[in-house]
């Protein structure tokens, strides 16, 4: 049975996850869409009732709240964060959410989607979960518990944290960013303004689980321009830059370097983007390896690959452009080695045993902690990101409100 207020959490899980805040990468904008800002100044709100003084909602969508030491610490300030999009893989318009009390065990039906379940078969860790209460989606949505399960936990903590005054922790910086999903979580952050020593970011996969590496990231631009022309006089004139990027695209492999070939620490290319005609293809490719140095190699094989096609395919040309995304975690977590030590430890106090793990992915905390702030990422009870086979466990998102608010514990000893 969970501790503390878990129905309090669970409604505020519920009214948050009904808020469409599905990321937008064509958007322009940032955040890249209303739903960011209209969720934004529910939390504004909720903060000020919970009785937080000083609060910022700036001009780009991001929530930044202070929270003062309890009575007679002096210790370094700690920070919380999570992120108010969800992914544009799936939609989150339209969310509904599903609520199962005292789940038995077995499949677990979506209502409004034919032949769509969560089965216990591909989701083994339900069979640890009979009696908890789990929430789902109706199958035509995500459910956006990437991240509005840690958003919640964060706020069930600034809200016990205010209601429990003999609580011992340190100054609390809470930050919620925008649009991470697309890349651009932290884009706008201010780590003066912030003033924290370490963070911890709260957008992690089920119990128990401490995230110290990711991938390292890159993205791959790539166009293909050929030349159009009208078919009927096309012999000989056209280049169709269509079956260049076919051709391209098949060269990729797929029985290893892809996503869905891969696990554990191997590395991958892709092409998750494909977008216009005869004149001229776009697509995106992700570069992704645990290894940073790989990614250069993976850029290089790309441009190999280009210069072949464009040798099948006279008169076509392919521009194999590299951005820099995110890098592994784990070597900007090396300047703070405490920041998982006492993660690790504020399980074990609760009688758990933590994992550290990694994550086939980023975190704003890998861009973080390459800034300058270690920010190892925690769990918080999502389960099948981006998909509308995403669930939650209101049990687990619990336990990660006990495990931070152990860990803040910990931190308020420290002063420098």
């Amino acid at each position: 049975m969970a501790s503390g207020n878990p129905q309090r959490l669970l409604e505020r899980f519920l009214r948050y996850v009904q808020i469409d805040t599905t990321a937008q990468e064509s958007a322009g904008t940032y955040p890249s869409c209303e739903g960011q800002w209209e969720l934004g100044r529910l939390l504004v709100e909720e903060l000020h009732a919970a009785g937080v003084e000083r609060i910022e909602h700036t001009q780009h969508g991001l929530i930044y709240a202070w929270l003062a030491p309890s009575q007679g610490v002096d210790s370094v300030p700690v920070a919380l964060l999570a992120h108010l999009d969800t992914s544009p893989e799936t939609t989150g318009r339209g969310v509904k959410p599903q609520v199962v009390r005292n789940y038995a065990g077995g499949d677990i039906r979506l209502p409004n989607a034919e032949a769509l379940w969560i089965r216990e078969a591909e989701n083994p860790e339900l069979t640890k979960l009979r009696g908890c209460t789990l929430i789902t989606t109706d199958g035509r949505t995500l459910l956006g518990a990437d991240d509005k399960a840690g958003v919640a936990v964060i706020m069930e903590i600034v809200e016990r944290l205010g209601e429990q005054p003999h609580r011992r922790h340190g100054p609390v910086r809470v930050l919620f960013t925008c649009d991470e999903e697309i890349g651009r979580g932290v884009e706008f952050v201010d780590l003066e303004k912030l003033g924290a020593r370490v963070a911890y970011t709260l957008d992690g996969h089920g119990a128990d689980e401490v995230d110290v590496e990711t991938f390292s990231a890159d993205l791959a631009l790539i166009r293909v321009r050929g030349r159009n022309i009208h078919p009927s006089i096309a012999k000989g004139r056209m280049v169709n830059a269509l079956r260049g990027a076919a051709r391209f695209l098949e060269r990729l492999p797929r029985e290893i370097l892809a996503p869905e070939s891969t696990e554990g620490r191997q590395g991958f290319l892709h092409p998750y983007q494909i977008q216009g005609g005869v004149g001229e293809v776009t697509l995106r490719v992700l570069l992704r390896d645990f290894k940073t140095s790989k990614l250069s190699e993976y850029a290089g094989w790309l441009r190999t690959e280009a210069a072949r096609v464009e040798a099948e395919f006279p008169g076509l040309s392919i521009d194999v452009q590299i951005q820099r995304q995110y890098r592994n975690l784990r070597d900007g977590l090396s300047r703070e080695p405490r920041a998982v030590q006492f993660a690790l430890e504020a399980y074990r106090r609760l009688g758990r045993e933590p994992r550290e793990t990694i994550v086939r992915g980023g975190t704003d905390g890998a861009l973080l902690s390459e800034r300058g702030l270690p920010t190892p990422n925690l769990s918080c009870g999502q389960h099948n990101p981006h998909s509308p086979l995403e669930w939650a466990c209101l049990e687990e998102m619990e336990q990660a409100v006990q495990v931070v608010l152990e860990l803040l514990a910990l931190w308020s000893d420290v002063r420098e």
